[in-house]
């Protein structure tokens, strides 16, 4: 149906996602839930992506990233996400759903214990309640959401991240600790977290730790940690953590941390962001050699095929390869008369997604190029039988005529 090259997959896809009617560029909405825990209403802003405009395939089901501070990453996450997994082949992340949760008491809700620097603080557990029995069964009941989730947070965000990891170890897939705020009630939840990571199983969980340069002028890594002023403990406290979380290789976790020398607290989110997605996802990109698009004996759909049941192990579930990439692909080597590899493309797509109408409509249009009638015209039929689609009609009556 979509005759798309793989030169020009990438720019449809990021164009249609971000423009909306009323030459508005949207990338997200303002929902909101009751939470019973908080006792409040809380708003969410709520991006999913919409690489099908027209609605010509089936309906995809993304990961979800659930952000911390959400006001105030949403727009630079959003776009970030949308940009590394629209490269097509070579794209470096998958399409996601992206969850920003704005704050209405910030230091009760993000720190998870009590400490009389804020009397308001240490409702870290009941905004993990709220975040577990409410807001994740209420993203999953109304958006097109897969099992895979990703926690990200910055500063008390990035504590709430590491109480998450180790006291609800299960919740989300992977986390994303940025400068997280370590130095929080005096160390006492680094020192229990210390306590508690050699005992857990983090099997099939990923953690990603940035640490920003918090120092004074002149300091250097290797000194501060020698440091017992005040003015160090936040860099001292998330040193310690990523120095303990090496040391000690935790069951399962796949673990990386970077120092990031040339920015600071404010400015680091968006570089770990960057990174850490690169990282999470490092098995998610599909590299290709050169020649696979030109070499005929290179059978390149099982290449795709193979390299899409590795992800599917990364993610816990099946993950298909794209109707809308795999279609734009079987176009372009139709295009090119390559006609086995083109097949290999339209069959796939029929194989994974037998309810799409799409589908066949596009095998129908191979069958046509190679002039095999007969079943051009059963696939046309099978389409019809879907959807009724104006398009794939008039092509079977152009064949029945």
């Amino acid at each position: 149906m979509k005759k798309l090259s793989l030169s020009i997959l990438a720019s449809f896809i990021s164009l249609y996602t971000f423009a909306q009617a009323d030459n508005k560029v949207i990338i997200g909405t303002i929902d909101s839930i009751q939470s019973k825990m908080l006792n409040e209403k809380r708003k969410i802003w709520v991006h999913v992506p919409d690489s099908d405009p027209d609605s010509q395939y089936s309906q995809q089901r993304f990961p979800v990233v659930y952000l911390l501070d959400g006001d105030s990453h949403f727009s630079s996450v959003v776009g970030m996400i949308e940009q590394l997994s629209s490269i097509n082949e070579n794209t470096i992340c998958p399409q996601m759903i992206v969850v920003g949760i704005p704050n209405t008491n910030r230091t009760r809700d993000l720190t998870p214990t009590k400490d009389s620097f804020d009397l308001s603080s240490g409702g870290g557990e009941q905004f993990m309640s709220f975040i577990e029995n409410e807001l994740i069964p209420y993203i999953d009941s109304t958006y097109p959401t897969q099992p895979y989730k990703m926690l990200i947070g910055h500063s008390f965000g990035g504590l709430t991240v590491m109480n998450a990891l180790i006291n609800h170890t299960k919740l989300f897939n992977s986390y994303v600790a940025i400068d997280p705020s370590m130095w929080w009630n005096k160390q006492k939840f680094l020192k229990a977290g210390e306590k508690i990571i050699p005992q857990e199983n983090f099997t099939g969980k990923t953690l990603y730790l940035g640490i920003a340069n918090t120092m004074a002028k002149g300091m250097n890594v290797n000194d501060v940690v020698k440091d017992t002023t005040g003015g160090t403990i936040h860099i001292r406290s998330i040193l310690e953590l990523n120095k303990f979380i090496k040391s000690q290789k935790p069951k399962g976790l796949k673990y990386a941390s970077k120092y990031y020398e040339n920015d600071n607290h404010s400015s680091v989110p968006l570089i770990v962001e960057y990174d850490a997605l690169r990282f999470i996802f490092e098995k998610y990109r599909l590299n290709l050699e050169m020649n696979d698009d030109t070499d005929s004996s290179v059978d390149i759909a099982n290449k795709y095929a193979l390299h899409y049941k590795e992800v599917s192990q990364l993610f816990g579930y099946t993950v298909k390869p794209p109707e809308a990439e795999v279609n734009g692909i079987a176009y372009q080597f139709l295009k090119a008369k390559q006609y086995k590899k083109a097949e290999s493309f339209f069959k796939m797509n029929v194989a994974n997604y037998p309810e799409s109408f799409n589908a066949y409509d596009s095998y129908g249009d191979y069958f046509v190029a190679i002039g095999n009638k007969p079943k051009a015209i059963e696939n046309f039929k099978k389409a019809l039988s879907l959807r009724e689609y104006p398009e794939s009609r008039e092509k079977l009556n152009k064949l029945l005529d």
